[in-house]
């Protein structure tokens, strides 16, 4: 969710190069809250990918994300 958190405020599309950010994409990808192109797992080192946008439910995450700082309950360990 940090990566999430990190493009928030992105434009798009947004190129990924650090194998970490790639990894979180894909992740992200995955749980339907963002669209990307991203490299094949086990693919050639040093490919980079795309973030096209951030989903609907992906910005509904944000504002529930949001909320929660605001309240000072943290959930994070759950």
């Amino acid at each position: 969710m940090n990566f999430l958190r990190r493009i928030e405020h992105a434009s798009f599309p947004l190129a990924v190069h650090e194998e970490g950010d790639i990894q979180c994409a894909a992740v992200l990808a995955a749980a339907q809250l963002i669209e990307a192109n991203l490299p094949d797992p086990g693919a050639v080192p040093g490919k980079s990918g795309v973030v096209l946008r951030i989903t609907p439910m992906g910005r509904a995450e944000l504002s529930r994300l949001s909320e929660q700082g605001k309240s000072g309950v943290d959930f994070s360990g759950i």
